[in-house]
């Protein structure tokens, strides 16, 4: 089974592409480490102020992949103010 979190944030006040990388890069780096899943901005990369990204995981029992991308859902919410999470998407395929 494949687990997809896909999350379409703000950035408010970014004022350049490379404004809003500083802030997206560390970000998926710190996602990565914390939770060993796989990161990537999946749209918006031409937009200054909003992006979407997908975090992913592999795994035999798709309650437990559920659980895992709602906790990094709410990490992301807590520990990370300068962007806004308004969208997002848990995907489990079989």
């Amino acid at each position: 089974m494949i687990g997809i979190l896909k999350l379409n944030i703000r950035f408010p006040g970014c004022k350049s592409l490379k404004e809003k990388r500083s802030l997206l890069k560390p970000l998926m780096t710190r996602i990565h480490r914390e939770f060993n899943v796989s990161v990537a901005e999946m749209g918006f990369q031409d937009m200054r102020s909003e992006t979407m990204i997908a975090c992913g995981m592999v795994g035999n029992d798709g309650s437990h992949l559920q659980r895992s991308l709602e906790v990094i859902l709410k990490w992301i919410e807590n520990r990370y103010p300068a962007g806004q999470v308004y969208d997002n998407k848990i995907e489990i395929i079989f």
